[in-house]
Formats: C-alpha cells, structure tokens, sequence
C-alpha cells in the first residue's frame, strides 16, 4: 500500500510539472526532421506494438521463457488498448492541429473516434508498459529499458506530434499497468529466479 500511495503522489507531480511544461516545450523543444534520421526511426520503434510482439517470439524461441514471454507481449497490448479507451475519456487533441493550444472534442463529435487524440501518448504507453515489465524481468538492464521508452517519448515531443503531459502521462499509465500485471502474475505463477 505505501509503493502505491508514493506512486501516486510521485506521478502526480510529474504530470502536474509537464502540464506545466507542455507550452515551453511544444514551442522550444522541436526537430520536425527526427525520423529522416536511423535514431529517430528506431527510437520511435518502441512505442510500435507489433514491435514487442516480435520480441515475444523471439524471447520465447531464444531461451523458451514463455511466462516472460507472454508478459511482454501481453502488457504492452493491454497498454495500447488502456490508451485508446482513455483517449476517448479524456479527447484532448493533438497540439499540432491547434498551434499548441488545448482543445478537447466534444463527445457528440465522433464518439468512438480517437483519431487526432493526444492524450496520453498511444506510443509512450506501449514503450513504457514494455520498458516497465522489462525492468522487472531483466531488471540489472533497467537502464536500457528506460533510456529506449524515453527516448521514443523524446521523438514524439521532437516531431510536435505530442505534448510533454500526453508521453507523461504515458509513462505513468505504462508503469501502473506493468505493476499491476506483474503483481497478478506473482500471485498465479512466481517467477523463478
């Protein structure tokens, strides 16, 4: 109970920092050309799902660790479908469609559409909720993990595809859902060590 309470309170002031951050960044911190370069195409890779689809596999086939495995490939897909359902919650819009302002569909406007939605960041929860399940199954690479799920949250605010808050926002919802899998996961099946 004490991890959670300090989850929540440290997410809270993250997401509180980056909302505040969100017009400082959009204006200052962009690199429209960040996918014309091989980091920038790979960095982005990490929040594309089927990516870490074909890590399962190949996790599976490489050592035969299908509870890892299943884990990697199941987190991030419930990760992106956690996501669509909070973007059509929330419907705040990209910041490029808008010149950095907030703006939220209305819910009479396209209802079960998330297109155009930013937040929080499709990418940013799947590279996270991946990161964050990795770290607790090959956790003395956890800054690997880390560095690839940042740095795919850093494409997307370079591109202005996404404000500060939408890749935070994503962060914390891809550590929650990792946590809570790998605590249900704990209580079916220990994962030997």
């Amino acid at each position: 109970m004490r991890s959670a309470s300090r989850f929540l309170v440290v997410a809270a002031i993250a997401i509180v920092a980056a909302l505040l951050l969100d017009s400082w960044v959009w204006t200052h911190v962009a690199d429209p050309a960040v996918y014309d370069h091989g980091l920038g195409r790979m960095l982005r890779t990490m929040g594309f799902l089927p990516f870490w689809l074909a890590a399962a596999v190949a996790l599976w086939l490489a050592n035969g660790g299908r509870r890892s495995a299943l884990l990697l490939a199941l987190v991030p897909t419930v990760g992106g479908a956690i996501d669509e359902v909070l973007k059509l919650l929330i419907r705040r819009e990209r910041p490029g469609l808008h010149h950095g302002a907030y703006v939220f569909r209305s819910f009479s406007d396209r209802p079960m559409s998330s297109t155009d939605f930013g937040l929080p960041s499709s990418e940013a929860v799947v590279a996270f909720s991946a990161a964050w399940i990795l770290c607790r199954l090959y956790p003395r690479a956890w800054p690997v993990w880390l560095a690839l799920a940042a740095g795919c949250a850093i494409t997307r605010l370079l591109a202005q595809a996404h404000f500060l808050s939408d890749v935070t926002v994503g962060a914390v919802v891809g550590y929650a859902i990792a946590a809570v899998a790998w605590r249900q996961w704990q209580e079916v099946r220990p994962v030997a060590r």
